[in-house]
């Protein structure tokens, strides 16, 4: 039996690459109408990209139609080797770019929500230094969920990210970020906004509707959420104080988030001294890679930060 002959026998060209990027784009948006947005090019300049590329591998990457986009499982293989590439062209372009005296490229951050009113703005401070040194990086910031952030810079995807430490992987090196209080609140429509903390026993909150997360939390949060009352979940903070507002639920959410809320009298603490917990948060970066300038600075700036 005659053996095929490779399908990329030769040089990837300019022209693969950016049909690749076009697929991966395609690939994290879901689809083409929302990649053609992002890339800000038509839908049609997308699917003659795309058939380009699938002409080229002779593979079929993913079906498109009226039962909605949905990747083959060639497609996924090829995603997860396009990633590994675009990895290894970027570390390319920061290598080349730190013989530069000034920092160029891009800096891709993951970070879970709300943190922006953290009140020691590390992160927010550590991106204004990184800017004054480097004018030029282009800094990506996406606003996701802690274990998209893991697999994302694990995959190269990302460069770094800030998430709560839950449990620590393998691959991954870990920095103490923050230190985060959460409380239980409840609004001022709420029948508990007006009784006094020492009339309210902890069992008497188990007659209160609850919000809780619905993401992952460790045995002490979890256990602490066992005393309340769940009927609704949220998949971020936003979403609890949402529901917190309605009057008609209780919830956790970071003091430093609540205190806009506290400030005009729409919201309080209930029991802090006992219905409170700390999150734990951390700067993570890959394992056995040599941080590119760009990153290297990030965190440098990071590390300088005040506590």
């Amino acid at each position: 039996m005659k053996a095929k002959s490779p399908v990329l026998a030769g040089q990837l060209a300019d022209a693969d690459i950016r049909t690749l990027r076009v697929f991966s784009t395609v690939v994290e948006c879901a689809g083409f109408t929302l990649a053609a947005v992002e890339l800000n090019i038509t839908r049609s300049a997308v699917s003659l990209a795309m058939a380009d590329l699938e002409h080229r591998l002779s593979l079929r990457l993913c079906e498109r139609g009226r039962g909605g986009f949905a990747m083959t499982t060639e497609g996924r293989e090829v995603y997860r080797q396009t990633l590994k590439l675009l990895s290894a062209l970027d570390e390319f372009r920061s290598g080349v770019n730190s013989i530069h005296f000034h920092l160029k490229g891009e800096l891709n951050i993951g970070l879970t929500d709300s943190l922006v009113t953290m009140p020691q703005m590390r992160i927010s401070n550590a991106l204004a230094q990184l800017n004054k040194q480097g004018p030029d990086v282009q800094i990506n910031i996406q606003m996701i969920p802690p274990n998209e952030i893991e697999s994302g810079v694990l995959d190269g995807h990302l460069h770094t990210g800030v998430i709560p430490v839950l449990k620590t992987i393998a691959g991954l090196n870990y920095c103490a970020l923050y230190d985060e209080k959460s409380s239980l609140y409840c609004s001022a429509e709420h029948d508990l906004f007006s009784v006094n903390d020492q009339d309210i026993p902890s069992s008497h909150l188990k007659e209160h509707n609850a919000v809780v997360p619905a993401y992952e939390q460790t045995d002490e949060i979890r256990s602490l959420h066992q005393k309340l009352s769940p009927l609704a979940t949220a998949t971020d903070r936003e979403g609890v104080a949402f529901l917190i507002l309605t009057g008609r639920y209780v919830g956790f959410l970071p003091d430093h988030y609540a205190k806009r809320w506290v400030n005009e009298g729409k919201m309080r603490a209930i029991l802090p001294q006992t219905m409170s917990y700390q999150t734990h948060f951390s700067i993570i970066t890959k394992k056995g890679i040599t941080p590119n300038p760009v990153l290297a600075s990030y965190l440098e700036q990071l590390k300088n930060q005040p506590q």
